[in-house]
C-alpha cells in the first residue's frame, strides 16, 4: 500500500526533527560530564522520537546484576521511588540483557515474560527497551513506555540505536571521569581518601554542622610503634599493615562517614551528625578491631599484631573552628600515646 503525500511529508518532517535531536544530543555528550543531565536530554529526545509519554534510563551493574535509575519522565512518584532493582530470572530486563538488541512489547497483557507488578500497577501496556552498549558490554537500558497497546514501526525505531550509542558514550565518559577523580582524592595503598581531600571535606562538614546546628565528631588514629615494626619486619610488611588499616576502617564505619589516610601511619575519621558519646564508642570499636584483626593479618609474619592510639573530639564540645578542633584531637592522640598507647583518649568534662 502506497503512502499518501501527506503521510510521506509527515514522516520526512519527523525524520528531520529526529536528526536535529541527534545533533543536540551529540553536542550535550561532548559538552558536559554531568551524566544525569546528558541522560535526561537523551531520554527526552528518545521519547519525542518514539512518541512515548513516559520513559526512563537505568544503568546496569554486571557485578551486582542490578540496575540503578538515573533519568525518568512521565512516571508516578510511586514507580520511581524504587531507585535500584535486581535482574529477575525470566523477566523483561533479563531478556534485553540476554539478547543485546532492541526489544518491542506491543501489549504487556499478552507478554509472558512481563510480570513486574510495579510496572503493571503503573498501567504500562507497551514499551520499547533499548540496550545501551559500549564495546559489546551493556552499560544500561533505555525504557520507552506507553499506557496503551501499540504496534511499533520497527524500521523507524532503528534510529533509537543511534541515541543509545550516544547514551552509552556518555555513561562511559562519565564513569571514566569519576574513576579519574577518585584516583586524585584517594590514597592508593589504603584505598582511603587522602590528606588533600580531608581538608576539603573537613571544611565542608564543619560548615554544614554550624549551619544546621548538628554535631560533628573527629577521630585521629596512629599505629603504635610503626617505625619499630618497619625496622624489624621490613617496609613491605609495614605496607601490609597500612593496607589492612584501610580495610578495618571501611568495615567499621557507616556509609555516611569519611575515613582518610592523613599521612604515614596516621588516619582520620569524620563522623557527621554524631554526638560525642557515640563517637567514643566508634573509636573504641576501631581500637579493638585493629588489635584483634591485625593478629590474623600478620600471622606468619610477626608474633603479634599492631595497636593504635586514638584521640576523639567533637564540635561544638571541643572547639568551633577547624584549627581548634584539629589541634584538640591531635593533642588527645598524643596524650593517648603518653599514657601507654593502645587506648582511646578524650577531654574530660572538667578539663578546660
Amino acid at each position: 500500500m502506497e503512502r499518501s503525500p501527506e503521510r510521506t511529508r509527515e514522516m520526512l518532517e519527523a525524520e528531520v526533527v529526529a536528526l536535529k535531536d541527534l545533533i543536540e544530543v551529540a553536542g550535550a555528550v561532548v559538552s558536559t560530564l554531568d551524566l544525569d543531565t546528558v541522560l535526561r536530554h537523551i531520554l527526552t529526545s528518545a521519547m519525542r522520537f518514539a512518541e512515548a509519554p513516559a520513559g526512563s534510563i537505568a544503568l546496569y551493574d554486571g557485578y551486582r546484576n542490578d540496575l540503578t535509575l538515573h533519568a525518568h519522565e512521565g512516571l508516578t512518584p510511586e514507580f520511581v521511588k524504587t531507585e535500584r532493582w535486581s535482574v529477575q530470572p525470566g523477566g523483561l530486563t533479563e531478556q534485553v540483557l540476554t539478547r543485546g538488541e532492541i526489544l518491542f512489547v506491543n501489549d504487556t497483557a499478552y507478554t509472558s515474560f512481563f510480570h513486574n507488578p510495579t510496572a503493571l500497577n503503573e498501567g504500562i501496556r507497551s514499551l520499547i527497551c533499548v540496550p545501551l552498549m559500549m564495546q559489546n558490554r551493556i552499560v544500561g537500558i533505555l525504557y520507552l513506555d506507553d499506557f496503551v497497546p501499540r504496534d511499533f514501526d520497527k524500521e523507524r525505531m532503528k534510529l533509537l540505536s543511534v541515541l543509545a550509542s550516544f547514551a552509552a558514550m556518555a555513561i562511559d565518559n562519565a564513569q571514566l571521569h569519576a574513576r579519574t577523580r577518585l584516583m586524585a582524592i584517594t590514597d592508593s595503598l589504603t584505598g582511603l581518601y587522602n590528606h588533600r581531600y580531608f581538608q576539603q571535606v573537613f571544611n565542608r562538614e564543619l560548615n554544614r554542622a554550624k549551619r544546621y546546628e548538628k554535631p560533628l565528631a573527629i577521630i585521629m588514629l596512629d599505629v603504635d610503634d610503626f617505625k619499630r615494626f618497619n625496622d624489624t619486619y621490613g617496609h613491605p610488611h609495614g605496607d601490609k599493615v597500612l593496607a589492612a588499616m584501610g580495610d578495618f576502617l571501611g568495615e567499621a564505619l557507616r556509609s555516611s562517614d569519611f575515613a582518610f589516610r592523613y599521612g604515614g601511619e596516621e588516619f582520620i575519621v569524620l563522623l557527621p551528625e554524631t554526638e560525642f558519646d557515640s563517637a567514643l564508642q566508634v573509636a573504641e570499636r576501631l581500637r579493638e578491631l585493629v588489635e584483634r584483626r591485625s593478629l590474623d593479618v600478620l600471622r606468619g609474619i610477626a608474633p603479634h599484631g599492631v595497636t593504635v592510639s586514638v584521640g576523639v573530639a567533637s564540635f561544638p564540645r571541643d572547639g568551633e573552628s577547624r584549627g581548634d578542633l584539629f589541634k584538640r584531637v591531635d593533642d588527645l592522640l598524643y596524650r593517648a600515646k603518653e599514657f601507654g598507647k593502645n587506648r582511646v583518649y578524650s577531654r574530660r568534662e572538667d578539663e578546660p
